[in-house]
C-alpha cells in the first residue's frame, strides 16, 4: 500500500503553513511489473478511491534499449475501465474482442470490462527493435453496479476528440469529462473528470469546482496550493472548497482526477466488484480457461496464488 501523508504532517513537511482545502497528500509505492517499474498511488487503506476511480499507476519515464520492451501477457478484467494515456512512446493494446491498437500521446485507450474481459499490453515489434522510451498513466474506474455486468467494448479516442485549450504558460487537454468550457468525446458510465495539465513556472490553475471528489497528481515538476508544497509523484486529495489555486514552481505537468463516488469496491488483482462473490466467479473462470482467448495470442498471465 501506499504510504500517507497525513493532513497535519503535509502541512509540517511539506509546507510549514495551512493546509485548509487539502484533505490528504499521498506518496506512491514503486512496483515491478516485470523489467519495468510503476508508481502506484490507489488504492490504498486508507483511500481507495477518488470519485469512481480504483487505481492509479504512473509509468516511467522508462528507457528500452534496442531488442527490449513491454510484455504484458493476456490477463483478465471484471467491473471497470481501463483508461491508458501516454505521455511518451507507445503501447500495443490487444483484446479477446479483436481490438488491435496502438496507444500514442494525446489519445485515450477506453476498454470496458463488464462482464469480463482479456487483454495484453506490449510494445510493437518495429518499435521494440528501435528502442525507446515510454511514460504513461494507466487509471481504472470502478462501473456503477448497473453496469458491472454490461457486455465489453473498447473505444480509441486520437488527440481531436480531447480539447485543447492554450494561452501564455498554460495548456490544459480534457480527456474525460467536462471543464474549463469544453466537453471530451470520451463516453463514460458515470461522472468521471480527468484533465491533464503543463504549466510553466509561475502559472497556475483553478481546479474545478462543481466535483464531488477530486485530486491532482503532479506528473513532474511542483505545484503549490493553499500554502502547501506538492511535490512530484504526490497525489493531493481537496476537500468541495471552491476556487483552489495550483501554482506552478517550475515547469509542471499534472492530472486532475475526479467526479461522483461509486460505492465500497473489492478490488483483487485484475477484478473489481460490488460483490465479493463475482470476484471469486471470475478468478475460476480464469483458473479453469473458461475466459476468451486473444486472437493470436498463446501466453498468459497465472491467477496469483495458483
Amino acid at each position: 500500500m501506499s504510504d500517507l501523508i497525513s493532513k497535519e504532517t503535509s502541512c509540517q513537511q511539506l509546507a510549514g503553513s495551512s493546509c485548509a482545502a487539502i484533505s490528504m497528500v499521498l506518496e506512491p509505492m514503486d512496483r515491478d511489473l516485470g523489467g519495468f517499474s510503476v508508481r502506484r498511488l490507489l488504492p490504498t487503506r486508507e483511500l481507495p478511491a477518488v470519485g469512481p476511480f480504483i487505481f492509479f499507476d504512473h509509468l516511467g519515464p522508462a528507457e528500452f534499449p534496442p531488442g527490449s520492451g513491454i510484455d504484458v501477457r493476456p490477463h483478465p478484467h471484471i467491473g471497470l475501465a481501463t483508461i491508458t494515456y501516454v505521455f511518451q512512446g507507445e503501447i500495443l493494446h490487444r483484446d479477446n474482442l479483436g481490438s488491435v491498437q496502438a496507444i500514442r500521446p494525446q489519445e485515450i485507450n477506453w476498454m470496458t470490462a463488464g462482464q469480463g474481459i482479456v487483454h495484453s499490453e506490449r510494445t510493437a515489434p518495429q518499435l521494440r527493435q528501435q528502442g525507446h522510451t515510454l511514460e504513461a498513466l494507466q487509471l481504472w474506474v470502478a462501473l456503477p453496479e448497473a453496469d458491472e455486468q454490461t457486455t465489453p467494448f473498447f473505444s480509441h479516442y486520437d488527440s481531436s476528440s480531447l480539447p485543447l485549450i492554450e494561452s501564455d504558460g498554460t495548456s490544459i487537454r480534457v480527456m474525460v469529462g467536462a471543464a474549463f468550457g469544453v466537453t471530451s468525446a470520451v463516453k463514460t458510465h458515470s461522472p468521471t473528470l480527468y484533465v491533464e495539465v503543463r504549466l510553466a513556472a509561475g502559472a497556475t490553475i483553478i481546479v474545478p469546482d462543481g466535483v464531488e471528489e477530486r485530486a491532482t497528481y503532479v506528473v513532474s515538476g511542483s505545484l503549490t496550493a493553499k500554502g502547501t508544497l506538492l511535490p512530484q509523484h504526490t497525489l493531493t486529495v481537496f476537500d468541495r472548497s471552491p476556487g483552489i489555486e495550483l501554482t506552478a514552481r517550475e515547469q509542471t505537468r499534472l492530472v486532475i482526477i475526479g467526479g461522483t463516488p461509486l460505492g465500497k469496491r473489492t478490488v483483487w488483482w485484475n477484478l473489481a466488484a460490488s460483490r465479493k462473490e463475482l470476484i471469486e466467479k471470475a478468478k475460476d473462470d480464469w483458473r479453469n480457461g473458461r475466459f476468451p482467448n486473444i486472437p493470436g495470442e498463446t501466453e498468459f498471465i497465472p491467477l496469483p496464488g495458483s
